[in-house]
């Protein structure tokens, strides 16, 4: 099983060269602004991740309402992963899963009083708040890091503790959406599903194999 599975990634191997060569192109067409960014003066946060799969996206924009809704006005926008409707759409608590995606009503049915949509294109999303929406303090982007049309002011990247970046390869031979080295995007990193008896030692380790910047802060959470 092993060994049928090391050939299956060699055999898949240059298509994750040729798919990595597109979206490094395609991330230095953003830096160089020869791809344009929309800016907002509305601040706007996003969380995410560059690997395929569960970092626990959902769990910390929750997070993110328990620290912010008390003092502001949160909307959270999501693009609805799997859902079978299109466009921008609110999220209410009688909205079905099928139609907005289960993780965006889940927030809802957490946070009946802050503001949910759905929406692939995150720009439009966000002019949608700015003219529907009064008072509006912040804007919270659920799994936006690799969505380069938005210029987040504030960027998570998510790291799974069982399945580092460093240790991944691009699709399809691995899990990564992007190269390792673009977390130099995130303001914030955090390592989830770290152990809850995770030693000292271990956040050392991982911390010099990550390799963040001087201008990043890095934490754990754990489930």
């Amino acid at each position: 099983m092993r060994r049928t599975k090391k050939i299956f990634r060699f055999l898949l191997f240059p298509f994750s060269v040729l798919y990595g060569i597109v979206v490094y192109i395609r991330n230095r067409l953003y830096d160089y602004s020869i791809f344009s960014s929309k800016s907002f003066r509305l601040p706007i946060i996003s969380v995410g991740n560059i690997t395929v799969g569960g970092t626990g996206k959902t769990p910390h924009i929750e997070y993110l309402i328990e620290l912010l809704k008390d003092e502001f006005s949160v909307a959270t926008l999501s693009r609805g992963y799997k859902r079978k409707s299109k466009g921008f759409q609110y999220v209410t608590t009688d909205s079905s899963s099928r139609m907005v995606g289960d993780e965006p009503l889940q927030v809802k049915a957490k946070y009946p009083d802050v503001t949910v949509a759905v929406d692939a294109n995150r720009v439009r999303g966000i002019k949608k708040f700015q003219k529907t929406l009064e008072n509006l303090d912040v804007v919270m982007l659920d799994d936006a890091y690799q969505h380069r049309k938005v210029n987040a002011n504030f960027s998570i990247l998510l790291i799974n503790y069982n399945r580092p970046i460093y240790k991944d390869f691009m699709l399809p031979t691995g899990n990564l959406r992007e190269q390792a080295l673009e977390k130099k995007r995130a303001n914030v990193i955090i390592v989830t599903k770290a152990p809850h008896d995770l030693q000292p030692i271990q956040r050392r380790l991982m911390l010099s194999k990550i390799k963040p910047f001087p201008y990043q802060k890095v934490f754990f959470t754990t489930l």
